[in-house]
């Protein structure tokens, strides 16, 4: 499964400017719910009933909050880059700056965990997360994360 079947260029947000873990997730909603047309507090909802599981700050100052849909019919992500990081409860303690937001249909199963797997996988190459973090160009952002696929695939 390749980040271009999951993530759109107008679905990356290069400088979001944030306080808060609480205020992240909402900006996110409010993004997606634009890209979507689903109301931005059933994807509110959704991810921060996921986050009481536990948090999905990864470690690394990477977050991938998640949630499943009724109302969506294919596998929805979204990246935003952050001004200054924010405390999102991550397994190692540090800050989050680069979060992947990714959405599914209630029903997208063994897909939903690929495509976590995949966005976890490639946010685990140190190189890539340092261009990420050093540009605050959505298309940059777009080519790096598609970048990394083609390497990949060849």
């Amino acid at each position: 499964m390749a980040l271009a079947d999951l993530l759109q260029q107008d679905a990356i947000i290069p400088s979001l400017k944030v306080n808060s873990k609480k205020q992240l997730l909402q900006e996110l909603a409010a993004k997606a719910a634009k890209l979507t047309g689903v109301n931005e507090r059933e994807i509110f909802d959704v991810i921060v009933q996921r986050e009481r599981l536990g948090s999905t700050g990864v470690g690394h100052g990477i977050a991938i909050p998640h949630g499943k849909l009724t109302s969506i019919s294919q596998i929805v992500g979204l990246f935003a880059r952050l001004d200054a990081p924010v405390d999102f409860e991550a397994l190692d303690d540090e800050p989050v700056d680069l979060v992947f937001l990714l959405l599914a249909p209630e029903g997208a199963g063994a897909d939903h965990l690929k495509a976590l797997s995949r966005i976890a996988r490639v946010l685990r190459d140190h190189d890539l997360v340092a261009k990420l973090r050093a540009t605050d160009s959505a298309s940059a952002i777009y080519a790096f994360l598609n970048e990394e696929q083609a390497s990949n695939a060849a």
